[in-house]
C-alpha cells in the first residue's frame, strides 16, 4: 500500500453491504410498472446521481412520470431500510478507525443522497470518522468521471497525488484512475460481473478491509 493523507470513500457496496436494496428495489419499482429489470439497468444507472437516474428511467422505458416523483419514491422505498437495516462490509469500521488513528484525512464520494447515507453511517457508528460528504449532485458528470473525487479532494483541502479512491465498481474505478488517484478495488457480489474489468483499473484490489490491516 502506497503512503497517503487522505482517503475518499464510495458507499454502496464499498462500506455498505447495500447494493441488495437497489437490486430488490429496481425489481419492485419496475415491476409496479409491469416491467422486468433488463440485465444492463442497474449497471448503468449506479454511476448515476438519483436525478440523472430517474430521467434516464424515463426515457428508456417511455415512462410518462415526473423525475422528482421517481425520486421521492424511491427515497420512500429506501430510507427506513437505511436507516435500520443496512450494515456495513466486514471491518470496515476497524480500518476506518486505523486511518483515522494515523492522521488520514475521510471523505465520501457517493451517488447516494444524504437522506439515506447519513443515517445509515450514523446507525452504524462511522459517520464521525469523516472529514467530507460529497455527492453526484454537487458536480456535474458522474462517476464515470473524475468530478466526485476531485470535489471529496478539495473539501479536505488534498490534490489527487495525495489521496487514494476506494470503490466497487468499474466506472467509479475509472473516474477515479482519470483523475490521477491510486484506485483501491473493493469486492462486492453485484460488481463480480465485472471484475475483471475492475481488476485491470485497480492499483490494488482487495476482497475485504481486514486486509488492509
Amino acid at each position: 500500500m502506497i503512503d497517503f493523507k487522505g482517503a475518499i470513500f464510495d458507499l454502496d457496496g464499498t462500506l455498505l453491504d447495500s447494493m441488495d436494496v437497489w437490486r430488490k428495489l429496481d425489481i419492485d419499482f419496475l415491476g409496479k410498472r409491469g416491467l422486468e429489470v433488463p440485465d444492463d439497468y442497474v449497471e448503468t444507472i449506479t454511476p448515476m446521481g438519483f436525478h440523472e437516474a430517474a430521467k434516464y428511467t424515463i426515457k428508456r422505458f417511455g415512462l410518462d412520470e415526473n423525475p422528482d416523483d421517481i425520486v421521492n419514491e424511491w427515497y420512500d422505498m429506501s430510507i427506513e431500510i437505511y436507516s435500520t437495516s443496512v450494515a456495513l462490509k466486514p471491518n470496515v469500521k476497524k480500518y476506518l478507525d486505523f486511518l483515522k488513528k494515523q492522521g488520514i484525512k475521510m471523505a465520501v464520494a457517493t451517488a447516494s443522497h444524504e437522506k439515506l447515507f447519513t443515517p445509515a453511517l450514523n446507525n452504524n457508528g462511522i459517520f464521525h470518522f469523516f472529514d467530507a460528504f460529497t455527492t453526484v449532485n454537487e458536480v456535474k458528470r458522474g462517476k464515470g468521471f473524475p468530478d466526485v473525487y476531485l470535489k471529496a479532494t478539495e473539501k479536505i483541502g488534498l490534490t489527487p497525488n495525495d489521496c487514494v479512491v476506494f470503490e466497487d465498481i468499474y466506472a467509479g474505478l475509472k473516474g477515479a484512475k482519470d483523475g490521477g488517484f491510486f484506485t483501491v478495488g473493493v469486492y462486492d457480489e453485484y460488481s463480480s460481473y465485472e471484475k475483471s474489468k475492475i481488476m485491470e483499473v485497480s492499483d490494488l484490489y482487495i476482497n475485504d478491509f481486514g486486509e488492509l490491516l
